[in-house]
């Protein structure tokens, strides 16, 4: 695993739910529900080592925001 965290944001467009890398041209999956948006991006990041999950509501806000196992949570707390 490189030393940058692996990261994936899950948010609407269109009539669709797209994942997306930050700074990526392409999305990485589009999905027609959210639900399916977000377990599509844990899989993703569960294959490359774990990482950071956001999800953004319509207005483009992160409304969630989780760390997929094993991840790089900085905090040793629970939650």
């Amino acid at each position: 695993m490189s030393d940058r965290p692996h990261k994936r944001d899950v948010s609407p467009r269109n009539d669709k739910w797209v994942v997306t890398t930050p700074g990526a041209d392409r999305a990485s999956a589009v999905l027609p529900t959210q639900a399916a948006a977000v377990a599509r991006a844990k899989e993703i990041l569960a294959n490359n080592g774990g990482g950071e999950l956001r999800v953004r509501g319509k207005n483009g806000q992160v409304r969630e925001q989780n760390t997929v196992a094993p991840g790089n949570d900085p905090k040793r707390s629970k939650g």
